[in-house]
């Protein structure tokens, strides 16, 4: 019987997590799962990050992947999820260049290299209580790549930042997943501010250590630089 009890525990805490394997761009997912999104080491155990400060906040792949997805500039994306995404907190999305002489297949994102180009922001239901854009849904919400985004190959990361449990430092959960992409047909901006992933966050910045049960929808501030729109 605790064998069992152990098993259904088990279960119910995979099914609480989640990976974003699939690109989705302008409706048309990519090919196969991880086939231009790098596969993440928690493929399998679907398990977060904690620490925000880990090498792992960047990108958490255990490879890279095998081809190069095509995005032309203004188009809108998501991710799909595996699990269903049950956890309060905000979506973001960032890009980073791949440098000149580098490959998308093999960037490995290191530098101060990444802008973040979506967040969400939650608003309050007549109970009171903190909704997330997204919020149990099988698929990120949608970002826009924005039209003044220089051609080239780039890293697209998307994360998810559970936060049931960041009233405590070190428990927020972050999901994320980066893929492979090469934008067309864009513009001559000056996207920034650029950041380092790990640098960007740190355990106590507002975002992440922050108790939900008591802060309104406005107060809360997402970690990272400002949006660049273009």
């Amino acid at each position: 019987m605790q064998f069992l009890t152990g098993l259904l525990l088990a279960a119910t805490a995979v099914e609480a997590h989640y990976t974003f394997p699939r690109l989705v761009v302008n409706g048309k997912p990519e090919e196969k799962d991880w086939s231009v999104t790098r596969m993440t080491k928690n493929a399998q155990s679907k398990q977060g990050i904690e620490n925000p400060t880990s090498a792992d906040i960047r990108c958490y792949t255990s490879q890279t992947a095998a081809n190069v997805a095509t995005v032309p500039a203004g188009s809108t994306i998501h991710y799909v999820s595996t699990q269903q995404i049950n956890h309060p907190g905000p979506v973001q999305y960032y890009l980073a260049k791949v440098p000149a002489g580098s490959s998308a297949k093999t960037f490995d994102g290191s530098g101060a290299v990444w802008f973040k180009i979506g967040t969400a922001m939650p608003t309050m239901d007549a109970n009171k209580q903190l909704v997330w854009p997204g919020q149990n849904t099988y698929e990120t919400i949608k970002a826009t790549i924005p039209a003044n985004t220089p051609d080239g190959e780039y890293l697209l990361r998307v994360e998810q930042i559970a936060l049931h449990m960041a009233m405590q430092a070190n428990k927020a959960q972050f999901y994320l997943a980066c893929s492979q992409i090469q934008i067309t047909g864009g513009g001559s901006g000056t996207p920034g501010p650029l950041v380092a992933l790990p640098g960007a966050y740190k355990s106590n910045d507002p975002g992440i250590l922050v108790n939900l049960n008591v802060i309104q929808a406005d107060a809360y501030k997402p970690p990272g630089p400002a949006v660049w729109s273009g």
